[in-house]
């Protein structure tokens, strides 16, 4: 039976069939051919509680918030501060890539999002200043990722209704290990460039009157991230009403930017409708097969499989790393959050660890998948913001930074207390 869904999960994906209908599809297989009970026949009622969830409620908010700001212009004006205050350093204005992504990230919860946002203002420069492309480009992409790390996210959101952990929770454990994977990404950036001085075009200085000046429009955004997770810990909100407060927030931001019109705002809305239904359809057709694996024995399986291996809580937990990343190959982030959580997250508390550490280590192992071809949807994102140039300059220009997520891993085995001292703190 595992073998069966391993394997029909791969070819129905590699027949580009959208994932969503690929979970049910594999859970009808499955009720059809392994179970005992006609499953389907509670399949309503399986989808409505699934989807029956006011914590949901806050995943179109928070893609609507995102699709105001990247329509509004506020992401440019951001790009310009930053690039005043970290141009200066090894790598120049790939330093503004990732510190964008990382500010963006913290109001859009959106990996693609972000990567979208960024490409569309950085990639007109790299080709202006002779910045190595590979490079450059691997930044954007990898800088993305930080969307569904840095709160608020929606990944991590999904996480915790699946796993039954508290949401607040989850936004304080990635808060810290989100910034310090991009401090290793500008680490990164720094030593190369450094070391290869073409890889990063020239330095822009800029003097403090233009920095400090730069500042006022950051404002709007660190206000905006500000209220969304202070409201969550002060108490005074949920994330689902922090989550309707900050769309309040960005439409009254894009007002005083006059950059509110009709036309942007269906345009905002329908992205908002796509991305939700498609979030949506995933999540449900996840929690559809997971009720059919767990009636039918699946997951009892792979737990006695991963025990019958005989190996200690360290050595399951690294097999289990390792699945990730050979998974991330094939299959897109949410989907392989969605399709392995239920079974996973019994054997990661069984084996004595946090479940709260487990999500945010996770998280970042999903992050690879978006810039691990072949399914990696942010190198397709700055791809398409490339006006020329071959594909394989944005998979190479990702490795580093893919190394240096391995990296974030190996510090959060060694260092859980890294995604553990402010949910403990606070």
């Amino acid at each position: 039976m595992i073998l069966f869904t391993s394997t029909g999960l791969l070819i129905l994906l590699s027949l580009s069939i959208p994932v969503g209908i690929v979970l049910f599809l594999l859970a009808f297989g499955i009720d059809e051919f392994f179970s005992p009970f006609p499953l389907m026949r509670g399949l309503g009622q399986v989808v409505w509680s699934s989807s029956n969830s006011a914590t949901l409620i806050a995943i179109p908010f928070f893609v609507l918030l995102g699709e105001l700001l990247v329509r509004s212009g506020i992401a440019q004006r951001t790009y310009k501060a930053l690039e005043a205050w970290v141009s200066w350093l090894p790598g120049g204005l790939i330093h503004a890539n990732i510190a964008t992504a990382t500010l963006f990230s913290a109001t859009s919860g959106s990996s693609v999002a972000t990567a979208a946002t960024v490409a569309s203002v950085a990639m007109p420069q790299a080709d202006k200043l002779g910045y190595d492309p590979r490079l450059f480009s691997g930044a954007i992409a990898a800088g993305g990722t930080l969307g569904i790390m840095i709160p608020p996210s929606i990944n991590l959101i999904v996480y915790g209704f699946l796993t039954e952990t508290s949401i607040p929770q989850l936004f304080l454990a990635g808060l810290l290990p989100g910034l310090c994977l991009a401090l290793l990404f500008m680490i990164v950036t720094a030593i190369l460039c450094s070391a290869k001085p073409s890889l990063g075009g020239p330095g822009i200085k800029a003097n403090w009157k233009r920095r400090f000046a730069g500042l006022i429009d950051l404002i709007p955004l660190l206000a905006l991230f500000g209220t969304i997770v202070g409201s969550i810990y002060a108490g005074w909100a949920t994330p689902t009403e922090a989550a309707a407060i900050g769309v309040a927030m960005a439409f009254a931001i894009s007002a005083a930017h006059r950059a509110i019109n009709l036309t942007m705002l269906v345009e905002s809305l329908k992205g908002t409708v796509r991305t939700t239904a498609m979030i949506m359809l995933v999540v449900i057709g996840a929690y559809v097969l997971n009720f059919v694996l767990t009636a039918s024995g699946v997951s009892g399986a792979l737990q006695d499989f991963l025990q019958g291996l005989g190996l200690g809580p360290l050595a399951t937990l690294m097999v289990i790393v390792a699945m990730y990343i050979v998974l991330g190959f094939f299959i897109e982030t949410l989907s392989l959050m969605v399709a392995t959580i239920p079974i996973v997250v019994p054997i990661i508390v069984q084996l004595g660890y946090d479940k709260l550490w487990f999500g945010i280590l996770m998280i970042i192992l999903v992050e690879m998948a978006l810039i691990t071809p072949p399914v990696g949807l942010n190198l397709y994102v700055v791809q398409s913001a490339r006006k020329s140039g071959r594909f394989s300059d944005v998979m190479i220009g990702v490795i580093p930074y893919a190394l240096a997520m391995l990296a974030m891993v190996g510090l959060l085995i060694m260092f859980p207390i890294i995604a553990l001292f402010l949910p403990s703190y606070l």
